[in-house]
């Protein structure tokens, strides 16, 4: 008797029925891979992760109320060893760092999922990770690179907005001074000649987005 093929059980998550729809259908045509479960959101993700324990996660990053870096975090700490695909359709590399950060175990870009999905699912599943040639590209542009922190991405997303530094400091509960500093900071960690340089240089690798 020959050895028997295991099945990987994958769970979809995007909120696009029709990138769903897609990848079902790519996966359809695998004889060991079946779908064993689609999501629409995050907070839908993490549900199935725990209801069907996957052993892929096909992970969209860019999605309303709980993104897929969020989701990822929350499904690793049901299981610290899931094997998770990013997919989006952006490849900023601030983005990136914060995937690898959560614990995705490879990255693909949407536009690449016809011809690279299911080699990443078995490249990912056989315990390597991955990451496209294009992705791969994208953070090598920035790196070594200093992240912001936090509150210097805060500021940085009003000054996209147009506020000053006086009203920035009046929404963040800090004086006006110390904003000027925080931006100071931005400007030489994104090597940026001035504050419209920094939102442009930050839009342009995902640190910040402007929401449409």
């Amino acid at each position: 008797m020959g050895a028997t093929t295991q099945t990987l059980g994958i769970l979809c998550v995007d909120d696009h029925p029709l990138v769903r729809k897609g990848i079902a259908a790519i996966l359809s045509i695998e004889t060991d891979m079946k779908l064993v479960a689609e999501a629409g959101s995050g907070a839908e993700a993490v549900t199935a992760f725990r209801q069907f324990h996957p052993d892929i996660t096909l992970m969209d990053l860019r999605m309303p109320v709980m993104d897929g870096i969020e989701a990822t975090k929350q499904i690793r700490q049901i299981d610290p060893e899931a094997k998770i695909i990013a997919l989006t359709s952006y490849d900023g590399d601030q983005e990136i760092y914060r995937a690898l950060e959560a614990g995705v175990r490879g990255y693909i870009l949407k536009e690449s999922v016809h011809t690279e999905i299911v080699r990443a699912i078995r490249v990912v599943h056989s315990g390597k990770r991955l990451m496209s040639p294009e992705v791969a590209e994208r953070l090598s542009e920035h790196f070594p690179q200093v992240a912001l922190t936090a509150r210097e991405i805060e500021v940085l997303q009003y000054v996209a907005k147009g506020f000053g530094n006086k009203e920035i400091g009046v929404r963040l509960g800090t004086a006006a001074g110390t904003v000027k500093m925080h931006l100071q900071n931005i400007l030489s960690k994104l090597g940026a000649s001035d504050r419209t340089h920094a939102v442009t240089l930050a839009i342009r690798r995902g640190i910040i987005h402007i929401e449409r």
